[in-house]
């Protein structure tokens, strides 16, 4: 007769490990070995037999105890024999992996929410701006509507599954253990669908393209996401859809630059109104205003209207716009317009070029009409 192993060494955990320790190891070798995973390995089977003995012994206090003191003799000659245990790996599963049985034969029936999709919408600069109510197409996975979501054809019902009575498990008993294993007949759903559906295959879903309205509202910018609650695709088995988030791209403008809610555009103006000063007329997002230019503006000033830019979200007042100024220079000049601009040259003591190519510079005390005779 074989000799069992040592049950720590089998786990590969110390003696004083706590039952976390040993937990974290059992779950290893189940994943691991479980047959499930390994068909026809009866080697993995064997280890995994061992690794769940090992493991049903330590996690119990009372068991662990006689175990530590007798060793394996203890467990039989004391009462203690495993083949009154009634050992159930569901009740293992149970207590090693929670919410994560669903690889070890757990039920595919339980309800399981609907997959969360996102959209990415594109709008205009104005569309942020003004507000604007759009449509959009989204592809998703909805129930069936023929069959209602069931995969049966019309006139047919889902049956139970005879080999597992609706469970989606069958079990099947090894020695002292009792394996729960995915139904081979219906694939763990606990019923069985004679006549399919059409339309969904027997499936129950169906991939349709779904219109939806969203409002834009104003303010939103680049990146803002919409939370559209149940607006994903179909649960299943009576589980909840999941949620659309529609994600905002706001194009780039052909006129304005975005800066948080400021916009930001330029302008051009003379010399003459940038030195003297003028009101001139600009363009804005939603018409045209007026620009008052200070005396003495000088190029690559900024200058804001107030309240003209983009709406701050759900707030009922706005950015600015920010005017940049750009001086332009004349071309083409007159004779009479290079004459008042030289004068002004000399008045302000600055150099200039002539249109012989030459420079006059007060410092010489040269004038264009004072040349040699």
């Amino acid at each position: 007769m074989t000799q069992k192993r040592d049950y720590y060494d089998i786990l590969n955990v110390d003696r004083d490990a706590d039952d976390d320790e040993i937990k974290k190891a059992y779950r290893k070798l189940a994943i691991k070995f479980h047959p499930d995973k390994n068909p026809g390995d009866k080697e993995a089977e064997n280890k995994f037999k061992e690794a769940t003995e090992a493991y049903e012994v330590l996690r119990t206090p009372e068991k662990r105890q006689v175990y530590d003191r007798f060793g394996h003799a203890g467990l039989e000659g004391s009462g203690q024999d495993f083949g009154g245990f009634g050992v159930n790996l569901d009740d293992i599963f149970g207590d090693v992996f929670g919410d994560l049985l669903g690889g070890f034969g757990a039920t595919q029936r339980t309800p399981k929410r609907g997959r969360s999709l996102q959209y990415s919408l594109d709008v205009t600069l104005e569309d942020v701006i003004y507000g604007r109510e759009v449509r959009i197409q989204v592809p998703r996975v909805e129930s069936c509507a023929t069959c209602d979501g069931s995969g049966a054809k019309q006139g047919t019902r889902v049956v139970t599954c005879p080999q597992c009575h609706g469970r989606g498990q069958v079990s099947q008993t090894q020695g002292f253990f009792t394996m729960s294993r995915t139904c081979p007949n219906c694939r763990g759903e606990g019923e069985i669908i004679q006549e399919p559906c059409p339309p969904c295959a027997g499936k129950g879903f169906v991939r349709n393209m779904t219109d939806l309205k969203l409002k834009v509202e104003k303010g939103v910018y680049t990146g803002f996401k919409y939370h559209l609650r149940g607006e994903g695709e179909a649960g299943t088995n009576g589980a909840p859809p999941g949620d659309l988030f529609v994600v905002i791209n706001v194009a780039p403008h052909n006129r304005f630059q975005r800066d948080q809610n400021d916009l930001i555009t330029s302008a051009k103006i003379s010399f003459a109104q940038a030195a003297l000063g003028a009101k001139i007329k600009v363009n804005s997002i939603n018409g045209i205003e007026e620009l008052q230019i200070p005396p003495g503006t000088q190029y690559g000033t900024q200058l804001r209207i107030s309240n003209k830019g983009v709406p701050h979200y759900r707030r009922s007042y706005s950015g600015d716009l920010i005017v940049t100024i750009e001086i332009e220079t004349p071309k083409n000049l007159t004779t009479a317009e290079r004459e008042k601009l030289a004068e002004f040259a000399k008045l302000r003591s600055e150099s200039y070029q002539n249109e012989n190519g030459g420079f006059w510079d007060k410092l010489l005390g040269r004038h264009e009409d004072d040349e040699a005779p």
